[in-house]
């Protein structure tokens, strides 16, 4: 072979060796995030996940991407949405919300998903077990129903003149009937009346509020569940034209000027589940990782609120709070 051929052949092969090596290199990986609200009601949260995501060295649009899905509120959409997300192959699929991991679990068996849910995971067949889930879920139960009747508890000592105590759900999640029931035996307990007022549209939360001069309710349970989240400052702002004391879920409300609040810290939650996801894209299997339950709930009290409706707030139930709004 000729010098002048031998040089053009090495040279040659140095120029193929780049590309050969990036073409081995794997693609940036890809979380598909399956929401039934919409991005706006979820950005404090979004940032949060995307810090617990940092924290084991994944950053969107540096070296990792993120599809997001949005029902806006439709739950009938989630089944098409999580089949696009397993569609497009992506590694990691995040449902927030139980009826999201539904979707996500029967479009993929294949493809890890972390979930958040309110129901019980067991009990609703998402995993086998907490401590050993089994399959390609794992994720977080953060405890949603189980705490309703201790909201209920709180708003009586709140307001203990309330023997109608009305709950505000939505209709169209398939964990209201359980949710009332277990509202209904508390109420029994407390020695209150329950009305249910189901609301699935804009049209029914004005409707809701509107029918509780005519029941007489002295108080008000409002459902954690995402329809009312992506409302929460019509419902914040209903509750107060109404003059009505009212109990919600998440911290949120009683910011957005709430009067009352009880349950998990959902900025602590989304970041915690970055850190899932960050973790299964390194490698670590759904099966092996415990489905997490929270250990601390918040109780939030927005005193300009109490004021507002003439309230005074007992000094055991402050001295409780974990935040108190002035």
């Amino acid at each position: 072979m000729k010098r002048r051929e031998l040089i053009f052949l090495l040279g040659g092969a140095a120029l193929a060796w780049p590309h050969s090596t990036r073409a081995q290199q794997k693609a940036m990986p890809v979380v598909g995030y399956l929401a039934t609200t919409s991005p706006g009601a979820y950005a404090p949260y979004m940032a949060a996940f995307r810090q617990g995501l940092s924290e084991t060295g994944y950053v969107e649009g540096k070296n990792l991407a993120i599809e997001y899905r949005w029902a806006e509120g439709h739950y009938d959409r989630l089944p098409a949405l999580a089949a696009d997300l397993v569609g497009r192959k992506v590694d990691v699929i995040v449902a927030r919300s139980t009826p999201s991991a539904r979707a996500a679990k029967s479009a993929t068996s294949s493809i890890p998903i972390v979930f958040t849910s309110g129901a019980d995971p067991v009990t609703t067949g998402l995993v086998a077990s907490l401590s050993r889930p089994g399959g390609n879920l794992t994720g977080f139960s953060i405890f949603t129903r189980e705490l309703n009747p201790k909201r209920l508890e709180l708003l009586s000592e709140l307001v203990p003149q309330a023997r109608v105590i009305a709950l505000l759900m939505n209709p169209t999640n398939r964990g209201s009937e359980r949710d009332i029931r277990d509202l209904q035996e508390a109420a029994r307990t407390k020695g209150v009346q329950l009305p249910i007022l189901r609301a699935g549209t804009d049209g029914e939360i004005d409707a809701a509020f509107a029918s509780l001069v005519q029941l007489q309710a002295g108080a008000l349970v409002v459902a954690a569940d995402p329809f009312f989240e992506r409302r929460r400052d019509r419902v914040v702002a209903l509750a107060s034209r109404h003059a009505v004391p009212a109990i919600y879920a998440w911290r949120e409300y009683a910011a957005s000027g709430g009067l009352i609040s009880y349950g998990i810290n959902l900025t602590a939650l989304s970041r915690q589940t970055g850190v899932y996801a960050g973790r299964i894209l390194k490698g670590a299997k759904p099966a092996d990782l415990p489905v997490q339950q929270p250990t601390r709930f918040e109780l939030v009290i927005n005193l300009k609120a109490a004021k507002a409706l003439g309230l005074a707030v007992p000094q055991a139930l402050l001295a409780r709070a974990d935040e108190v709004i002035e």
